[in-house]
Formats: C-alpha cells, structure tokens, sequence
C-alpha cells in the first residue's frame, strides 16, 4: 500500500480511537472530533475510519443493526455486544484458547484455518442489575 500523506484530522481520529474503550460509531467520532475541527465533514470522518480499519491501524466491528463500530486497539482480542444497551465491550482470552478456535475448525475444514472472527452477544452486567431491579422493585 502507498504512504499516505500525514494528515492531522486522521491523526486525531486515531488519537481519539486510542484513547477510548467505548468502541464508538463514526458519528460519535465525528462529534468528539468535530470539537477540535469545526469543519471537518462526517464523510471524511468516515473515510478515515474505514482507512485506519484497511491499514491495521483499528479494528471495524460491523454489527447486526447495521451500524460499524470502531476500536482502536488492534491486538488479537474479540468483543461481545450487549443486547440491552448495544455497548460493544472487549473480551479477553488468551492466545491458547484463541489457536483452539482455530484448530477446531480446522478439523471440520478440508485446507487450513489460520484466522477467524467471532462477536460474541449477551447482557451486560449494568443492564443484568437494571433488569433485576426493573423486576424487583423492592431491590432499590
């Protein structure tokens, strides 16, 4: 891939990925960034995003209601969505039970395996306790 040319909107975009555990929709990037570039574009927001994601340098995390969520944080790591609130959040495992993976479906597979993704989706723990509040009114 050709060098890109620096660009400090880009850098900031990257900065802001960095720095944040929320795992953020291009809109929300675009607010956060829209403070220190007032004429930024949501497009070139968006062109960003998904550049940093083909370069390596972030993760896209397409979702099943259709809207990409970016993560700055690029080592092997998976993430599960809350079904309640919609948070994306990471997930740890360790690298032994990520080659698993691999090798299980690597059994089942006639060539090789050697990555995969998986999203993972549940209830969070803050919307586990609200939901249990919200059932038992006595709790609060």
């Amino acid at each position: 891939m050709v060098n890109l040319k620096y660009s400090r909107q880009r850098a900031a975009i990257k900065e802001y990925l960095c720095h944040t555990t929320e795992h953020p929709t291009a809109d929300t990037v675009y607010l956060h960034i829209r403070e220190a570039f007032p004429n930024i574009s949501l497009g070139t927001v968006y062109r960003n995003l998904n550049l940093l994601a083909d370069k390596g340098e972030a993760i896209k995390i397409s979702t099943p209601d259709g809207g990409d969520r970016f993560d700055g944080r690029t080592d092997l790591h998976y993430h599960v969505i809350c079904r309640d609130c919609k948070r994306v959040y990471d997930l740890e495992l360790d690298e032994q039970h990520i080659q698993s993976i691999n090798d299980l479906a690597g059994q089942h597979f006639d060539g090789t395996v050697d990555s995969h993704t998986i999203l993972f989706y549940g209830t969070c723990k803050n919307c586990l306790n609200k939901n249990c509040l919200d059932k038992n009114p006595k709790m609060r």
